[in-house]
């Protein structure tokens, strides 16, 4: 890697692989591993139960627990490390806001989130890995977690579909945007090598497959 990149964000839909290849980096580039822990959220079934009832609470606690996770990053001794490597980056965090709140709640949600975004940091690399709701649904029904097993097609393409408007706008250095349907990160070697080239790679705007 030329310039070091310390902070590499893997961001996409649930169900598309970004854990996976967040765990492969990882190892590759010898890098502290930060990763979402949504078992951790005692809303989140609730939640995907009953959205009305559990959204809110279910958000929020996303929200602190994200921002703390983060906080971290600023810390010195993490500084020293070479690199980490997240699944997440914190501006995504209003995307599923957006889809579950009420105008009241979301205005309540967003006061706090803005309150916190401004000393998050920006990762020097972001990989946005996408697939078609069809993928996401039968990724999802294979990885056989509990709490997932009540979401349905609707959702995650009302999901997919705010991610796709998200990177389409979204403006950043390096950003690397893979076809994780065209691509298979865990079997193709090859598929896997263009990805973290491109993450290793000059500042741009990449999309794989080329």
């Amino acid at each position: 890697m030329g310039a070091v990149s310390r902070y590499i964000a893997i961001e996409g839909p649930i169900g598309v692989g970004k854990t996976t290849l967040t765990h492969r980096l990882a190892a590759d580039l010898q890098a502290n591993l930060l990763l979402e822990a949504p078992d951790d959220n005692p809303f989140l079934k609730g939640f995907y139960d009953n959205p009305e009832r559990y959204a809110f609470q279910a958000q929020l606690c996303f929200l602190l627990q994200r921002a703390g996770q983060i906080d971290g990053l600023r810390q010195p001794d993490l500084f020293a490390e070479p690199v980490t490597v997240a699944d997440f980056f914190f501006d995504k965090d209003p995307l599923f806001a957006e889809l579950t709140l009420a105008a009241g709640d979301y205005g309540l949600y967003r006061e706090l989130f803005n309150r916190l975004a401004w000393a998050a940091p920006v990762p020097d690399v972001v990989v946005y890995l996408y697939a078609s709701s069809d993928v996401l649904v039968r990724r999802v029904g294979q990885r056989g977690r509990a709490s997932e097993q009540s979401l349905d097609a609707d959702y995650l393409q009302r999901v997919a579909a705010r991610y796709q408007a998200f990177f389409a706008d979204y403006q950043h250095p390096h950003l690397v945007i893979v076809d994780a349907e065209a691509m298979d990160l865990v079997a193709d070697e090859a598929a896997y090598a263009a990805v973290r080239d491109a993450v290793e790679g000059p500042p741009g705007r990449v999309h794989l497959p080329g």
